[in-house]
């Protein structure tokens, strides 16, 4: 029955890509760049013959907060090329340069300076672009954007070279990115890649600048970008790059706790090699044998003393980064990071014309598991390998239309999971979207996880539906969901921690937009949602109602009151709650925010009726050029009767202290404290747990291949009868290179 409906979906959507009108697109702006003749040299000097010709163009628009007016400042951008690389000139005035905000900072870690850049649609498809920024002393900051999600992602890195300084007149930036570092049609003619500009300007507001206007509340944004005609006769150079890495490590157990010695365990020596391919200028290979997948920047604290599904944690690691973007779907059917420890792998990415096409394939040492349910989700890990493999193929359909398929496996011994699905985003008028998702899987469990688990021992079969319409204007946001989960669905190379339910959404929001006031954008709104499973019994139903704003020193608050039953364990609990949050610029160099949540929720450890509040606060402060600190703290408590079962402390401090654009040495402490009352619990607990996480480290970066990394971090363990102990210890060193052949 579920192939026959998946098969019956499947046909719709297919019959749904075919009927649907295509809507003709207005004439864009159009900029001409002429190739170098001479020689640019990186150095933050706009000194160069080529910037005493006439600019490419100028950001002529404040976007943010006004809508489309003239801009306050004066920005200037020159646009030019060689056989091997790009060339981007800003030139940003500013009547009060001692007012710029400029600090070094390790790469994506300077959005909350002032900085400049461009945006590269370079299959000119409105589909995705490559985003270049960097800050008046050449910080670097790339992304992807991704249309087809609307996500825009920091973690990817390329190689490329910027520099900047401030001057008298304001501050000037130069970029050099070479062509290997882009996707492009490949042949070597004329090219027409579609382009924006864009400068943040933060003061008392944060001015976006850019070069196009933005019309407010359209659902694509490269679809409103200029097009920049000229460039031809390039490729990328070396196409053939070579990164092996080195690491070494010693870490130390603490296996008697906690009386016993810390003993020493042997060191530890990898080697590997990672080798991209550029087939063409739009298709790379990637291969890997004995991968370093080490993650050397610690995953932020979450506080998950009391939580029902698993925890999201974004994926960070270099090889799955390369046109990571075309395996996003808004299902979360690809999660990476469920391939924990690869002996080898190899991925394929790229474009050709309207198509597009990723496969990634692993031999992974080690099988995690996320087991779903309606009421919850938990973790479990098998010590045998599995052979994992995603394909994801997608094609652009006409306008902004866009439509695709992907599969997944992994094979072990004694288990298997295979999903395929199909998605299909169709947008028309810059104002509405129709998203629909559907998916099928087969999953045989292997006989340990069927024994810890409880899972079923048969081969499960299940499906997966995901529809939204959207509209999006000026003044009105609108959508209606419907998802449908089957109880035997899974995903394992996914992040699906809910399956076994039915849910149906909606959301109205309005919003102003006042001329003559500090307060810039104000939207109110009410989300509703009701959620069974699968034989109709309810396992959620709230509205939201809530009310946000944008305001002076930068300043964003948001308040929500919510009407909400949650069943939990067969039963059903209110959780109405409000939760309040607001950010702010206290100080150019100090950026504060806070969260407070007050009402009732479950106690999931006990499943019974409970009050929650909890205040999450949070500080930013840039000392000087050099030095940043972010402190972020997590304070929960829950009441039941009898009394107060639980008060949870989390405090995250990071300080990093940025020596140039490629060096900086930090320090990282995470510590959780949690004090329970024993008696309240169905259960035996300690009535104190404490957790202590620290790390050292010195990064040196030449590009994001090219690093030098030295670590040593620790963990400390306690409970209301034993102080903090240190539980274990590693040292670590990691060297990497490139190499272009």
């Amino acid at each position: 029955m579920m192939q026959k409906n998946f098969r019956r979906g499947a046909i719709a959507l297919v019959a749904l890509f075919l009927s649907l009108p295509a809507f003709a697109q207005a004439t864009k702006p159009a900029y001409h760049v002429q190739r170098l003749t001479g020689e640019i040299r990186v150095d933050g000097r706009l000194d160069e013959s080529t910037y005493s010709a006439p600019p490419t163009f100028e950001l002529a628009y404040e976007t943010r907060p006004a809508e489309n007016k003239e801009a306050p400042v004066r920005t200037e951008v020159w646009i030019t090329y060689d056989a091997g690389n790009l060339y981007a000139g800003f030139r940003a005035h500013d009547p009060h340069p001692g007012e710029i905000r400029a600090r070094y900072s390790d790469r994506d870690n300077a959005f909350g300076d002032d900085f400049i850049g461009i945006v590269l649609d370079t299959f000119n498809d409105q589909r995705r672009a490559f985003e270049f920024f960097a800050n008046p002393l050449g910080v670097q900051m790339d992304l992807t954007q991704n249309e087809m999600t609307g996500n825009e992602d920091s973690s990817w890195d390329a190689i490329w070279d910027s520099a900047g300084r401030i001057t008298a007149d304001g501050y000037e930036v130069e970029m050099r990115i070479p062509f290997s570092s882009l996707r492009f049609p490949s042949g070597g003619g004329a090219m027409t890649w579609g382009i924006d500009s864009v400068r943040v300007y933060p003061r008392g507001q944060q001015y976006r600048l850019g070069l196009n206007p933005q019309q407010r509340g359209n659902n694509c944004y490269l679809c409103q970008s200029a097009t920049l005609n000229g460039i031809s006769g390039v490729s990328p150079a070396r196409s053939i790059e070579l990164n092996p890495t080195v690491t070494a490590s010693q870490s130390g157990e603490r296996t008697d706790f906690p009386n016993g010695p810390l003993k020493t365990g042997d060191p530890n020596f990898e080697a590997g090699l990672t080798g991209h391919w550029g087939i063409t200028p739009n298709l790379t290979f990637t291969g890997t044998v004995n991968p370093d997948f080490s993650q050397v920047e610690a995953d932020a604290a979450q506080l998950a003393v009391n939580t029902q599904f698993a925890l999201f944690f974004p994926e960070k690691r270099p090889f799955f980064l390369e046109g990571a973007d075309l395996f996003e779907t808004r299902f979360n059917a690809i999660y990476s990071r469920n391939i924990a420890d690869p002996e080898w792998g190899v991925k394929l990415t790229g474009k050709a014309g309207k198509n597009a096409l990723g496969a990634i394939v692993t031999q992974d040492r080690r099988t995690n598991f996320l087991i779903p349910s309606s009421e919850g989700s938990r973790l479990a890990t098998v010590d045998d390998k599995n052979l994992s493999t995603i394909l994801r193929y997608r094609r652009d359909l006409f306008g902004a239309t866009t439509g695709g398929f992907f599969f997944t496996s992994r094979e072990g011994d004694g288990y298997h999971n295979r999903m395929l699905g199909g998605d299909i985003l169709f947008r028309w008028r810059g104002t509405k979207a129709l998203r629909v998702e559907l998916l099928g899987s087969s999953t045989q469990y292997p006989a340990s996880i069927v024994a810890d688990t409880g899972q079923n021992a048969s081969e499960l079969t299940g499906r997966a539906i995901r529809t939204v319409f959207q509209h999006t204007s000026r003044d009105w946001t609108y959508y209606f969901l419907y998802r449908d989960v089957g109880k035997d669905f899974r995903a394992d190379l996914g992040f699906v921690p809910r399956v076994d339910f039915r849910e149906k959404g909606s959301l109205l929001e309005h919003a102003w937009y006042p001329v003559k006031s500090a307060w810039t954008q104000w939207r109110l709104g009410v989300e509703a949602t009701d959620i069974d499973d699968q034989s109709g019994d309810r396992l959620e139903r709230h509205a939201d109602f809530y009310a946000w704003a944008n305001g002076p020193r930068q300043s964003f608050v948001r308040a929500d009151v919510y009407a909400r039953d949650q069943r939990y364990a067969g039963e059903l609990f209110d959780t109405d709650s409000v939760v309040l949050y607001g950010e702010f610029a206290a100080h150019p160099d100090v950026f504060v925010t806070g969260q407070l949540t007050a009402g009732n929720q479950i106690d999931f450890a006990n499943a019974r009726q409970g009050e929650q509040l909890r205040f999450d606060p949070g500080v930013r402060w840039n000392v000087g050029s050099h030095l940043r600190l972010n402190l972020n703290h997590s304070y929960e408590t829950i009441d039941v009767d009898g009394g107060r079962l639980y008060t949870a402390n989390l405090t995250e401090l990071r300080a990093t202290y940025q020596l140039n654009n490629r060096t900086f040495v930090r320090w990282i402490g995470q510590s959780l404290d949690v004090d329970r009352d024993p008696a309240l619990y169905t259960f035996p607990i300690d009535a104190r747990s404490r957790d202590f996480f620290n790390q050292f480290l010195f990064s040196y970066k030449i590009n994001p291949l090219a690093v030098l990394f030295l670590g040593y971090s620790d963990t400390r363990t306690g409970n209301a009868q034993i102080d903090l102990t240190q539980q274990s210890r590693t040292l670590f060193l990691k060297v990497g290179y490139a190499f272009q052949v």
